[in-house]
């Protein structure tokens, strides 16, 4: 193949761009011309055709990877080794790089159609693909074992909650539950494990944002998929270039959105330092405001939530806990089971500070019933009731247990 390639590249005119038509006849012409000289069997022939396409316009040998809808993590460990999760089990991909400085030319096309940099210097980057995939990039020394690539698919389409439901993510009564409480404006932060399924969740939490609303969402690397709201305004983080221009945070960004008149702000992930501004966003009037965090529980997030907020700001535990307290109404935390499945394993509402200590109130809990053929049956268990009703008795929702 990639003497095909080299030979396809000397006859192109590089001073301007070539159609996709153009390009593919190229390769053809070069394929007839090598079948002349060597046995190319035809059935080998559509699929050399795509991979020199692929190396010239678009990714190599990920191109195909990316093309399949139910792959989700795309793995390279070097120009060798790739590997790839499909419905939550890994696979070796048994095609690789033809060389390291291909995989090298691939890293700086992804990266730099992102205005971000990567080289020796800043060895680490993140960025997106075109079609909102995330990105990250490692670079040697830092890497050991050569250039390491790690691409998050996400889907063309967003997931739906009526599709979450279908598939056993969450029920109908907690999903109608949630309806109500983003309709009125509760603070809602989603908190799971890497690959638990937040920014997908998020996403179909989105949809019952009232179509009217500004809506203002911050990100490291674009991924989420609002839908339907017209009103929409998306920010996006940028590092520190070589150029001299400065680094963008979340912090300034979440600065910035506030003297944006927003309805609501979505911060795609807290991580540090930024969290200590959402929660006052949260606390001067931006209700309905959506966040994610990495934690194992939603007991976890709140401590979590503590050191990140103690990253941006040295404040006494107990005004770091008002704040909290305060801020967020709403817990919703996901989980990866053993059979592959992400679900919703606890819904739980920041009650009120006791003693120094945020008190929580579960509402609703996964509760497993059996397994069967390495699937597990489950239910939701509805543990409590909503204590705190205000929001949806301001925005004219009456609670069923209040209808009599």
């Amino acid at each position: 193949m990639e003497r095909i390639r080299k030979n396809v590249l000397a006859q192109l005119d590089m001073t301007r761009e070539h159609e996709e038509e153009e390009l593919l006849a190229v390769i053809d012409e070069e394929i007839c011309r090598q079948a002349k000289e060597r046995v190319i069997p035809f059935n080998w022939r559509r699929e050399l055709r795509m991979q020199v396409f692929h190396s010239l316009r678009k990714l190599d040998v990920l191109q195909e990877l990316l093309g399949e809808d139910d792959i989700t993590e795309i793995m390279v460990n070097g120009a060798e080794h790739i590997f790839y999760e499909r419905q939550g089990e890994i696979f070796a991909w048994d095609k690789s790089f033809s060389s390291r400085e291909r995989l090298e030319d691939i890293i700086q096309q992804m990266v730099g159609s992102h205005n971000r940099v990567i080289n020796e210097a800043e060895p680490i980057a993140d960025t997106r693909l075109a079609d909102g995939s995330r990105v990250n990039v490692v670079l040697p020394p830092i890497a050991l074992e050569g250039p390491v690539v790690s691409i998050r698919k996400f889907p063309k389409r967003p997931i739906l909650m009526e599709q979450m439901i279908a598939g056993g993510s969450i029920s109908r009564e907690c999903a109608e539950f949630l309806q109500t409480l983003v309709k009125a404006g509760y603070n809602i932060f989603i908190s799971g494990g890497t690959g638990s399924g937040k920014t997908t969740f998020l996403n179909a939490l989105s949809e019952f944002i009232p179509k009217t609303e500004r809506v203002i969402t911050i990100e490291d690397s674009a991924e989420l998929q609002i839908q339907g709201i017209r009103n929409l305004v998306r920010m996006e983080t940028r590092s520190v270039r070589t150029d001299g221009r400065l680094a963008i945070t979340i912090r300034d960004l979440i600065r910035t959105a506030l003297r944006m008149r927003p309805d609501r702000i979505i911060v795609g992930e807290i991580r540090g330092a930024e969290c200590l501004d959402m929660l006052q966003a949260m606390n001067t009037g931006h209700d309905g405001s959506l966040s994610t965090g990495h934690a194992n529980s939603c007991q976890d997030m709140i401590s979590r939530m503590e050191t990140m907020v103690l990253m941006g700001m040295d404040l006494p535990m107990q005004a770091v806990r008002a704040q909290i307290a305060a801020g967020v109404d709403i817990l919703v935390h996901l989980g990866k089971l053993r059979d592959r499945s992400r679900r919703v394993l606890t819904i739980m509402e920041i009650d009120r500070m006791e003693k120094g200590e945020i008190l929580l109130n579960p509402l609703y809990e996964f509760v497993e019933m059996s397994e069967a053929e390495g699937k597990i049956r489950a239910s939701w268990v509805k543990r409590g009731e909503l204590i705190h009703k205000g929001k949806l008795y301001a925005a004219g929702i009456k609670w069923e247990n209040d209808r009599e």
